[in-house]
């Protein structure tokens, strides 16, 4: 005997048994259990990956806002910190670099410069918010796709189970019963794997708009700072 009906054989008769059902279930339902299992597991391997990643950005990004404004040269700060996996300190580059090209214009635009420093900083900003929305995408997949994904398998099971009534010439619940709950044992799946990436879904999408609003305010203030900086410069 294999290993899988060995465990399935060990379980408690009287008792729902997962695996026996899946053992005992048609291939095509055993397919799709054995997908809807394998991308449950990747939406649990996403959401604690997310959570770790987030809380990694945050705190890289406490660290440099906080040297940042406290620092007399952001440049000088920029060429030390400005690399990393910190998503402040990008925004900042795109920033900083539009305002080094606008001051070493010969023509002086001023409110064209506010507004080309503006773009690159709210470019910036969305960038990042897309880069760490990305691994979003599976989770809203999973959530919308996989139900139908189990009910699919469930559909296939009663069709099954069906054929096998008229196989047998029998209709009675103890010929039908075992298919059905194969048959269901899918949908359950499904389900199991669609509502922890909905709702992981929803909340990291919270999550990553609260990220990019702090990106936002930190935008806003080094823009400016910047302005006064160009002002300045104006008046020299």
């Amino acid at each position: 005997m294999t290993l899988l009906p060995l465990l399935a054989a060990a379980s408690t008769p009287s008792h729902l048994n997962p695996l026996q059902l899946f053992l005992g279930a048609d291939i095509v339902v055993q397919l799709v259990v054995a997908g809807l299992v394998l991308a449950s597991v990747w939406v649990w391997t996403q959401i604690v990956a997310f959570a770790w990643r987030i809380a990694g950005l945050r705190r890289r990004c406490d660290g440099y806002e906080k040297e940042f404004w406290q620092a007399g040269d952001f440049e000088a700060l920029q060429a030390e910190r400005g690399g990393g996996n910190v998503p402040s300190a990008r925004v900042a580059s795109a920033g900083l670099g539009e305002w080094r090209r606008s001051r070493s214009a010969k023509t002086s635009d001023r409110e064209g410069a506010r507004q080309r420093i503006a773009s690159a900083l709210d470019s910036a900003v969305a960038s990042e918010a897309d880069r760490l929305a990305e691994p979003l995408n599976f989770l809203a997949t999973v959530g919308s796709v996989a139900p139908f994904v189990g009910l699919f398998g469930t559909v296939w099971g009663i069709m099954n189970s069906f054929f096998q009534i008229g196989q047998q010439q029998n209709s009675s619940l103890a010929v039908v019963a075992p298919g059905i709950s194969e048959a269901l044992f899918a949908t359950a799946i499904g389900l199991f794997a669609a509502i922890p990436a909905v709702i992981a879904y929803n909340r990291y999408s919270y999550r990553v708009g609260a990220f990019e609003a702090r990106l936002q305010r930190f935008a806003d203030r080094l823009h400016a700072s910047l302005s006064r900086e160009l002002e300045s410069d104006n008046v020299h």
